[in-house]
Order: structure tokens, then C-alpha cells, then sequence
């Protein structure tokens, strides 16, 4: 999976102020429901809990802002991974939300199969799943589940945002429609 964005804001899309480093940045991956293309918006996280963007947010992370270095190639940050988003989501300083968790075990499945992250056993309180990345030797912990029917069609349906696969199901279907 890999797919290109544009990279990490300089200023907050809800406030128009520029971050300053250090400052924690809240990006959403939305389906823009005019054009069906992937749209970030980076916001200040102060403003996270009320930022609405409108079409199907795919997923959602925390960062801290650091400024681009001079010489820095910015192509490079451009290309989203299946690798790099899953090292953005399942950071520890991430706040988890159920479509993160979600999209963040499909991802270590999908990684591990690819021999980017290699099974470390349990925690040590048994309800997550330890992974180290095969190039950083960073330890990951992912939440354990059960990948149900549900879990798969859900994620599917996050997985065709960011790969612009099929639209998502509407939540209402009215009279005379069909599947």
C-alpha cells in the first residue's frame, strides 16, 4: 500500500496560526467527498476535538511539529506507506481511537506477513501484542483482538479510503435502493 500526500502543514487549517516546534498536531486522513481524493488537514490539537472536516475521515494521529531542516528532501515525507503510517499510529504518544486501533492491527498483521515487524510475544499484562520493526529495532505494542467478520469489513472500508477503492457504504439506504 503507498499512496502520496501532502506533507505535515507549517500553519493549523482551523486557525490559520503557524506551529511552532514542539507543538502538538492533530492529522486527519479525510476522502474528500467532491473530488473522492485523500485530503489531510494538520490542526493544533487544542482544536482537534472540534475539527469536523466533511467526508469520511479514514484515520486520525497526533504528532509533534518540527520544522523542516534546510536540505531536508520533502518528497521523501510525501510518500505514505503502510510501514510509516503504522509506525504515526501506533506511536505511543498517539492517542488511540477505535478506528486507529483497528487500522493499526490490520497493519501489523500486513507488516509482519512482510517481515517488516516481528512477533515479540504478549505484554506483560496480556492484552497487546509486542512487535519490533525490523530496521529500528523499536518495540511496538499493538492491542491484542479478535479479527471477526466485523473487524474486516470496518477495516476494508478505512483501507479503500486511503488506497481509493470503492466509495464507502452510506450509513441509510431509503426505499428503493439497492446494495
Amino acid at each position: 500500500m503507498e499512496m502520496h500526500l501532502q506533507p505535515l502543514a507549517t500553519t493549523c487549517f482551523v486557525s490559520g496560526e503557524p506551529f511552532v516546534a514542539g507543538a502538538r498536531v492533530a492529522s486527519f486522513l479525510v476522502r474528500d467527498g467532491a473530488t473522492l481524493g485523500i485530503v489531510r488537514y494538520d490542526v493544533a490539537a487544542e482544536h482537534a476535538a472540534t475539527f469536523a472536516p466533511e467526508g469520511f475521515v479514514a484515520c486520525k494521529w497526533v504528532q509533534v511539529f518540527k520544522p523542516r531542516q534546510a536540505g531536508e528532501n520533502p518528497e521523501r515525507a510525501l510518500k505514505l506507506t503502510a510501514e510509516n503510517l503504522f509506525v504515526a499510529l501506533a506511536d505511543p504518544t498517539t492517542e488511540p481511537t477505535e478506528e486507529n486501533t483497528r487500522l493499526v492491527q490490520f497493519l501489523a498483521l500486513m507488516l509482519e506477513r512482510k517481515r517488516i515487524l516481528r512477533p515479540r510475544g504478549r505484554s506483560s499484562d496480556g492484552l497487546r501484542l509486542r512487535y519490533e520493526h525490523a530496521k529500528t529495532r523499536q518495540i511496538f505494542e499493538v492491542p491484542g483482538g479478535e479479527l471477526t467478520p466485523e473487524f474486516f469489513v470496518a477495516v476494508q472500508e478505512q483501507l479503500s479510503v486511503l488506497v481509493g477503492g470503492s466509495n464507502p457504504k452510506p450509513e441509510h439506504q431509503g426505499p428503493g435502493t439497492r446494495d
